[in-house]
């Protein structure tokens, strides 16, 4: 079992950053392909980011590519999304999400573990 907890969401400007980190209990965080999804108001939650379990693979939606870096710190169980340049666009709930498959069925949405979210507001 494995809980994951997100912070560091919040209301910025345009333009602006925010990092997003993502917290897993237990002592098997390693083991996991991590990732982070988003869910705007009215529509459904899209895949945003992966990390492979070593770090090394990583992967990224079309929307946030050359803006967002996803990382993970495995002696410290945490993962974590970096957001630039954000735009209003960018508003929405985000989800830390874990899976014991690979980097591609993160990237299908199939998770074993989700957060409970974060709020993310981009004013313009």
């Amino acid at each position: 079992q494995v809980q994951l907890e997100e912070s560091g969401g919040g209301l910025v400007q345009a333009g602006g950053s925010l990092r997003l980190s993502c917290a897993a209990s237990g002592r098997t965080f390693s083991s996991y392909v991590m990732g982070w999804f988003r869910q705007a108001p009215g529509k459904e939650r899209a895949f945003i980011a992966t990390i492979s379990r070593s770090g090394g693979i990583t992967s990224y939606s079309d929307s946030v590519k050359g803006r967002f870096t996803i990382s993970r710190d495995n002696p410290e169980n945490t993962v974590y999304l970096q957001m630039n340049s954000l735009k209003p666009e960018d508003t929405a709930v985000y989800y830390c999400a874990a899976s014991r498959g690979s980097v591609g069925t993160l990237e299908r949405g199939r998770a074993d573990y989700w957060g409970q979210g974060t709020q993310v507001t981009v004013s313009s």
